[in-house]
């Protein structure tokens, strides 16, 4: 186990290196930095000081290496337009979006897998096809519509949950309800057809044959076996409410990373835009590294190959 670890850690961080790289070019790829800094009416004279004040007059590789080192000692170098140390600003602003991110993939679990099984149990009944509808119904449903549904019934016809901020459990209820129900379906349809799969196996026709409780051959030997490709989905899924949480917290007046991206775009604010994707890259990777380790845990057939 030790040594699977060993590999997927180094795996992990071959990923970090080759996103940093990308993510350090598509921020130079997108124009030139100097004359967005400098603003409209700046004049090239102020633009070639800005240029030689930032460094951007220097080749790309030694920009990168510059940047890599600074990362490497944990600076991400100063915000543009808020004029503060971004892994200062990420710091303050990170927690507010993994609380959403967790909760969300917690409602989101609670809801999928039991209806993931529930289904699997009559495949092809009226249970089924109610399950199968409800995740079709949120695949289909846009997130920004969903929210403002939400705000609609439950924050402006009858009142009973506020609608931005974070002051209160109250505030992200409906937050979390929205974000977590974009990933329902996919939990749903995974769990459904991992749990038909696993009962059809013939160890649990012996677990039956055995008189075994129903609940302990689901939950004990058919839901431990049918979760293992559920485990690395629940981490693809949580870096992508992480990574996309713009909308959400958007709408919601939450002061989480994702709003923070949105205001940073609209005023160019390059250090902070690399600074923010670099960070939920990495987390994304940290949760894949969890998952796979996870996985490797559950079936030893896993860490063996």
């Amino acid at each position: 186990m030790f040594r699977y670890a060993l590999k997927r850690l180094g795996l992990a961080l071959l990923v970090m290196v080759t996103v940093s790289i990308i993510s350090f070019a598509l921020v130079r790829a997108s124009g030139d930095i100097a004359i967005s800094v400098a603003g409209e009416g700046a004049t090239n004279a102020d633009i070639e000081a800005i240029r030689e004040e930032y460094g951007f007059d220097r080749p790309l590789v030694i920009q990168y290496l510059e940047w890599a080192g600074d990362i490497a000692t944990g600076n991400l170098g100063e915000s543009l337009f808020f004029k503060r140390p971004v892994a200062e600003i990420l710091f303050n602003r990170m927690p507010i979006t993994l609380m959403l991110g967790f909760l969300s993939l917690g409602f989101a679990i609670l809801v999928a897998i039991p209806l993931g099984v529930l289904a699997a149990l009559k495949p092809n009944s009226i249970t089924d096809r109610v399950c199968l509808g409800i995740a079709v119904l949120g695949q289909a449903t846009p997130s920004f519509w969903f929210a403002l549904l939400m705000i609609l019934v439950f924050g402006v016809m009858w009142r009973v949950l506020p609608v931005s901020g974070t002051e209160t459990w109250q505030h992200f209820v409906l937050p979390v309800i929205v974000l977590g129900y974009y990933v329902i379906p996919a939990i749903m349809r995974l769990t459904r057809a991992g749990m038909i799969e696993v009962l059809e196996a013939d160890y649990i026709r012996t677990a039956k044959a055995k008189g075994l409780n129903m609940r302990t051959i689901l939950f004990k030997h058919g839901l431990r076996n049918a979760i293992i490709p559920v485990v690395s989905l629940l981490a693809v899924q949580l870096g992508f409410m992480l990574g996309g949480s713009v909308i959400v917290e958007t709408i919601f007046s939450i002061n989480g990373v994702g709003h923070l991206a949105l205001v940073s775009i609209e005023r160019a604010d390059f250090p902070m835009i690399q600074g923010i994707v670099l960070t939920l890259a990495v987390l994304y990777i940290l949760l894949t590294l969890v998952a796979d380790i996870l996985n490797g845990w559950l079936d030893p057939r896993i860490r063996i190959s």
